[in-house]
């Protein structure tokens, strides 16, 4: 059995990021300080969902408990695919699940369409929040004390969605108010 604690994965999320960067900023031959600073946004909200995602919400001990991996007991997967059963019959905590897996992912639909212009509409940050979640989902098949479900895909894909929703509406009274303005 492998333990993977959440000091270990920040670490290595943070090397990584740390590279992708150098190498990004190596290529392009400068360093856009505003663009590392907005970016640095997007590694928070990875990080953080990263803690919550992959690691157990209640202290073990008064440490977050770690991941863990046991080859042998990958199969059978721990899946959900019927929306909305395991969150309403098999977990006493639903409420919170719902509100947590929703709320969690409010700041990605928010921070991506800022960092990313590519994500210029609701439906693009929404599909790109899904295409995200998804990963995470398929992610966690090896670990068998998590459990990939379809809620969590509609749960967190609805947080996303309801983040660009904000941005957007923001961003566009921003843009009367500056109308207005001139």
């Amino acid at each position: 059995m492998i333990e993977i604690s959440f000091l270990q994965m920040f670490i290595f999320l943070t090397v990584v990021w740390i590279l992708v960067r150098y190498l990004v900023n190596r290529s392009l031959n400068q360093v856009d300080l505003k663009r590392e600073l907005q970016l640095i946004l997007v590694y928070i909200c990875i990080v953080v969902i990263s803690r919550m995602v992959y690691f157990p919400l209640h202290l073990k001990e008064g440490h977050i408990a770690p991941l863990l991996f046991d080859a042998s007991r990958i199969v059978p997967f721990r899946t959900n695919f019927q929306p909305f059963v395991f969150t309403w019959e098999r977990y006493n905590g639903w409420k919170i699940n719902i509100i947590g897996n929703i709320t969690m992912f409010i700041p990605v639909g928010i921070v991506w369409p800022v960092c990313f212009k590519q994500l210029n509409n609701v439906w693009k940050v929404t599909l790109a929040g899904f295409v995200y979640t998804l990963l995470i989902e398929i992610s966690q098949l090896p670990f068998y004390d998590r459990c990939t479900d379809v809620d969590d895909l509609i749960l967190n894909t609805t947080g996303v969605f309801i983040g660009a929703v904000i941005y957007f509406v923001i961003a566009s009274i921003s843009k009367l108010f500056k109308k207005k303005v001139n």
